[in-house]
């Protein structure tokens, strides 16, 4: 229910995609290269998915004007904001109380570059960066770990949702936009897991619409919603529950190896609640209510029943306890 961050691949290590100095690496190019083709680009690096990796691709760019939807990753806004400390300015995409984007921005200034993705984080709430272009000439800059769009210009993949390894990030970019590193300084085994995982992603996801009616069956007027559903990304939904915190309900629920999300792989384990939901405008006792759901395979109904069953049961006994 959760494949973004509880999706652990098998790594098959390889020893001929170690790298060395001395030998020709024809398995580990041959990788880049299929990997690079099959999203249409031609040079890559590998860096830290976290603020301080983000920091150093925004100081890269730093005599340009950067533009960051505040619906991006966690690591990404950290960064940002270390950006600004720094003494550099950018500007920020602020978020509707629908988890739309405000583009108004866009039509006031002229920009270099914009950190935008095909979805929101948290919500997955689909975003067409079609309307972005015909605003901006702006590069594309877009997380594509749950959705690729061709419109990007340049792409990077959070290796941690991927794969459920904390390995580098790998961008993919066609211009001198950034520095392609030399081969001693590409994490190869990044490369390699990033590759495996989004090829194992399922594209023909029809449960979506069963799992919410029959989450509105169950839990009725307990349920509510963020964001129209039927505009998130085709492998996911988002609800949320009255009256008590996503967090409890979370932790209980892995017992029984279903594995839901209040926010993103970064605040995993915090108490902290979803950052995309307080964006939005909501106060934080109501983003506390938050759920995200995200699956990688066509469940068959008798297992929906049984999950949609044992989330029900399991709300019900921490009301319980609250009450």
């Amino acid at each position: 229910m959760n494949f973004l961050q509880y999706n652990p691949i098998k790594l098959d290590l390889n020893q001929n995609l170690s790298l060395d100095s001395l030998v020709s690496n024809l398995e580990f190019e041959a990788l880049c290269k299929d990997f690079l083709n099959h999203f249409g680009f031609k040079k890559l690096k590998t860096f830290s998915f976290s603020k301080e990796g983000f920091l150093t691709l925004l100081l890269s760019l730093r005599d340009k004007r950067i533009a960051i939807c505040r619906g991006e990753s966690e690591a990404l806004i950290q960064a940002a904001k270390l950006y600004e400390d720094l003494g550099f300015n950018l500007t920020y995409l602020n978020l509707k109380k629908d988890g739309s984007i405000d583009l108004n921005e866009l039509k006031n200034d002229d920009f270099d570059y914009i950190f935008i993705s095909s979805y929101i984080m948290d919500t997955f709430l689909k975003i067409d960066l079609n309307e972005v272009k015909n605003i901006s000439n702006a590069k594309i800059i877009s997380n594509a770990s749950a959705d690729f769009s061709p419109l990007s210009d340049i792409i990077y993949f959070d290796n941690y949702k991927l794969s459920g390894y904390s390995l580098s990030s790998i961008l993919f970019f066609n211009d001198d936009s950034f520095t392609q590193e030399f081969i001693g300084f590409t994490d190869s085994l990044a490369i390699y897991s990033c590759f495996k995982s989004y090829k194992n992603i399922e594209k023909d996801i029809n449960i979506k619409d069963i799992f919410l009616n029959k989450l509105k069956e169950k839990f009725k007027e307990n349920i509510y919603f963020f964001v129209d559903n039927s505009k998130t990304l085709n492998n996911s939904f988002h609800i949320a529950l009255k009256s008590i915190k996503a967090r409890d309900l979370i932790r209980t629920l892995a017992f029984e190896n279903i594995f839901l999300s209040n926010g993103e792989g970064c605040s995993l384990g915090v108490s902290k609640p979803s950052r995309v939901i307080l964006e939005m405008g909501y106060d934080e006792p109501q983003s506390r209510n938050a759920l995200s759901f995200s699956f990688n395979e066509n469940f068959s109904e008798e297992k929906i029943d049984f999950i949609v069953d044992t989330i029900y049961k399991k709300y019900l006994q921490i009301r319980s306890f609250e009450e």
